[in-house]
């Protein structure tokens, strides 16, 4: 099912959230707290952003398991960000174990990346591709179900964002993009279970979602924590509280990366995280997909 990580905030070292924490992303792709089979072993990938040298952000993607790269421990040593997306696989059965497949995803300024499945996928795949543009098309490198509803984002982002765009935009592509899945279900009459933990940034704020079609109890893992910065000191990461002037710091992510840190916040099934420029972070019910 993979597990995944996103920090928007005050300048960190990558390896803040790669190899620092207790339970890092490192130590969740050998072994997840919250998954029943803890391995995500089928590759890695992390997108972050340097904004004086671009807007886009740079992307590091390998199939190899994250807990024996030696070059995704060095490049998190000396790597510093303002804002990270940062992913182990559990490939879908049946995918295969390419770079192509391998999260984030990146579009322009966008960064995207997926936990969960979209349930009966191979029989709605041909008819969610007619939906598409050239365009958003030929965004589609690999063969999994995350590109595509990526891609269905960019879809319904380029047909629907108003002159300035921004994260309410953003919201409404993202979500628009899980009703079309959903109603392409519906008219095939897939039974099957759709987990949508999506995570998607510009750089400059972010919306993660925490959505499932069936049982809330089976849904995936969501948490977030804010405060004024987050810090790794001798082995030990917190989040230092907010001052008068607001958060510094935001993290969402599937899993607790320190469990003995009190700020953790579990999201509620079928809602979505809103990270906004200013690092203010809003819980919102989604829509019915």
């Amino acid at each position: 099912m993979c597990r995944f990580a996103l920090y928007l905030g005050k300048e960190i070292p990558i390896r803040s959230l790669i190899t620092d924490p207790d339970n890092s992303i490192i130590h969740q792709s050998y072994h997840s707290h919250e998954r029943e089979e803890p391995l995500n072993g089928d590759g890695f990938g992390l997108a972050w952003y340097v904004p004086h040298l671009s807007p886009e952000p740079a992307l590091f993607r390998s199939t190899t398991p994250a807990w024996s790269d030696v070059n995704l421990i060095n490049l998190a040593r000396v790597t510093r960000t303002d804002c990270l997306l940062a992913h182990v696989r559990a490939a879908t059965p049946g995918l295969p174990v390419i770079q192509l497949n391998c999260h984030p995803f990146v579009w322009g300024r966008f960064a995207f990346m997926h936990n969960g499945e979209i349930g009966g996928f191979r029989h709605i795949k041909r008819r969610l591709r007619e939906r598409l543009s050239d365009d958003s098309y030929d965004l589609i490198q690999g063969s999994t179900d995350s590109e595509h509803i990526f891609a269905l984002f960019a879809e319904h982002y380029g047909q629907g964002r108003g002159p300035e765009g921004g994260i309410e935009s953003i919201r409404q592509a993202l979500q628009a993009a899980i009703n079309s899945v959903n109603e392409l279900r519906r008219r095939v009459g897939i039974e099957e279970p759709c987990r949508l933990n999506l995570a998607i940034t510009d750089g400059t704020c972010a919306v993660v979602t925490r959505w499932t079609s069936q049982d809330p109890e089976k849904a995936n893992t969501l948490y977030s924590h804010s405060g004024g910065r987050y810090y790794c000191q001798d082995g030990i990461c917190r989040m230092r509280p907010a001052a008068e002037s607001g958060p510094g710091a935001v993290i969402v992510s599937s899993e607790r990366l320190n469990e003995d840190d009190p700020g953790w916040n579990k999201i509620p099934v079928n809602h979505m995280v809103l990270v906004h420029p200013d690092l203010q972070v809003e819980v919102r019910a989604m829509q019915a997909a």
